[in-house]
């Protein structure tokens, strides 16, 4: 089924004539009154509540939808365990729903009582489906660039599911089918549940301050840290650290292996020692990590529809690219994204077409804020590394004529060549950002734990390896013929045979395969404003 909160985007028609006075005539006059309201009020996240709640209603001839034994209960029960997808049930109203139990509902006198009564519940029933669906939080509030297409709406199929989950007391089966299919969104579920099981229990030490810890040393912080990391072993499957025959308080090979594993899950120079930097790592409360998966699980539900068929991924905040044939990972390699103060934007694309030996025009910014200082410093900079000066018409300009202090009509053409910044190749995609996937000669910046180093383009390790992925022509775009292609010195540029499509995001955790949960530094800042709008009540809120 393609989505139960499909009914959402159905539009109301005819009004159907309400069974007798009574409840049928008041929630009738309700959905009227909301549509006028509505009519006024913009989509949110492309769907109109009112209209739903107005087709849902006309295919029941308005007749209350909650009044049977066991509905509201199985409501209020499936609405609680939204807190397992990081969402908070308090936004739908639960406690209110839960306080007016469905046996005093349909035993009222007053008609208006219980319609108002139907319509909370079914509008806290819709809400979660859409939030489930498509996430609470629209991604263009954040970020008015964003052109990630939300999930597709059936309207009619949706219809008829939705009602008859509702019919056969099945919500939580609605839920499970609104939620994202993709596994990874399991995975994130039961990490959060598994983080949450030891804040209940009182979370993890945290490391006091002092010397750098290391193999060798002898501390009463090293039993400290034995705990802290047998806590995260328990969030998986991987066994707790081994305990040293020489003590707990002194800091053996097998300890240090253990923190060079978590350094390295934690994106960090993984050199085995615990100075400021991994211990600030560790005592990251277990808040502020649930924190983190929740606002995860919430671009999961704006992004996952999008992993299917063949397509390239750049993981901006982990590093990391990925080729996916066939919706599965087929090539991985490391990345350099732009710097915190150019950050990689994220869209979607379309992969076109490669150059092979490129030259490389300098952007504005870069010009003006890192190119012509060096310039400025030093005239001999534009010749040790191959760049031309180029007038407005593209005719070459001696740099000895130009008045760097400011040269008005003058850009700056880089040669192809090993010094080249965008190195041997460059991977080309629609984007209004000047941005661009390309080879480095500074291959050495692909070790570092952390890699924003760029200023907005995405640097790719092993780039050949991806081209010929791209190319998808083993007879005429072999791996020889790329090299013999990139041997000749010139600039060519091939084109795809079809255009891949290109995913950038921005994801601050990955789940290992062993159940444990990698987070990533936060390099943009991103995290906090999506919690903030992720906690915000929202303006469809139920009661108290």
């Amino acid at each position: 089924m393609t989505g139960v909160v499909a009914l959402l985007g159905v539009a109301a028609g005819a009004v159907a004539q309400a069974p007798g006075g009574g409840v049928g005539e008041r929630l009738r006059e309700r959905l009227e009154q909301a549509q006028e309201v509505a009519a006024a009020a913009p989509p949110v996240n492309g769907v109109r509540l009112a209209d739903g709640l107005m087709a849902f209603y006309q295919r029941r001839a308005f007749a209350p939808a909650w009044e049977a034994p066991g509905r509201r209960d199985a409501l209020v029960a499936a609405l609680r365990r939204l807190a397992g997808d990081g969402l908070d049930p308090r936004d739908y109203g639960v406690d209110a729903l839960a306080r007016a139990p469905a046996a005093d509902v349909a035993g009222a006198d007053d008609a208006t009582a219980r319609a108002d009564a139907d319509l909370r519940a079914t509008r806290a029933y819709l809400t979660a489906l859409l939030h489930l669906y498509r996430g609470k939080v629209d991604p263009r509030s954040l970020d008015p660039r964003w052109n990630v297409e939300p999930r597709d709406l059936d309207g009619e199929q949706g219809l008829q599911a939705a009602l008859a989950a509702v019919d056969g007391g099945r919500i939580e089966d609605a839920f499970a089918q609104a939620r994202p299919q993709h596994p990874l969104y399991g995975w994130l579920r039961e990490a959060l549940r598994r983080l949450r099981a030891i804040a209940a229990q009182g979370g993890w030490p945290a490391i006091p301050a002092g010397p750098t810890l290391r193999e060798g040393v002898r501390d009463p912080r090293v039993a400290l840290l034995r705990r802290r990391l047998a806590v995260d072993a328990a969030a998986g499957d991987a066994a707790a650290p081994a305990r040293g025959g020489a003590g707990e308080d002194f800091f053996d090979a097998a300890l240090a292996a253990e923190v060079r594993r978590f350094q390295r899950e934690q994106y960090l120079d993984a050199d085995g020692a615990v100075g400021p930097a991994t211990r600030a790592a560790l005592n990251v409360p277990v808040q502020a990590r649930i924190a983190q998966l929740r606002v995860n699980l919430e671009r999961a539900r704006w992004l996952l529809h999008q992993i299917r068929g063949d397509f390239v991924l750049v993981d901006i905040a982990g590093y990391g690219i990925t080729y996916f044939k066939g919706a599965q990972p087929a090539w991985r390699s490391r990345v350099v994204v732009g710097r915190p103060y150019r950050r990689t934007p994220e869209f979607k694309s379309e992969i076109t077409y490669v150059t092979f030996n490129p030259t490389w025009t300098v952007p504005p910014t870069i010009l003006r804020e890192d190119i012509l200082p060096k310039v400025r410093r030093n005239p001999g900079y534009l010749a040790a590394n191959r760049f031309r000066a180029l007038d407005a018409g593209g005719r070459e300009v001696p740099p000895e004529r130009v008045n760097w202090k400011n040269p008005k009509g003058i850009t700056l053409r880089q040669d192809a060549g090993p010094w080249n910044s965008l190195g041997r190749v460059v991977i080309r995609f629609p984007n209004p950002y000047a941005v661009y996937l390309h080879d480095t000669p500074h291959t050495e910046l692909f070790g570092a734990g952390q890699r924003a180093f760029s200023s907005g383009c995405i640097r790719v390790e092993r780039p050949l390896e991806l081209v010929e992925r791209l190319l998808d022509d083993p007879q005429r775009w072999n791996r020889a013929a790329i090299d013999a292609a990139i041997a000749t010195g010139e600039t060519r540029t091939v084109h795809l045979a079809r255009p891949v499509p290109l995913l950038l995001a921005y994801w601050t955790v990955h789940v290992l395969p062993d159940g444990r949960v990698a987070y990533k530094p936060d390099v943009y800042a991103r995290d906090a404003e999506l919690l903030h709008a992720l906690d915000a009540r929202p303006a469809t809120a139920m009661g108290p």
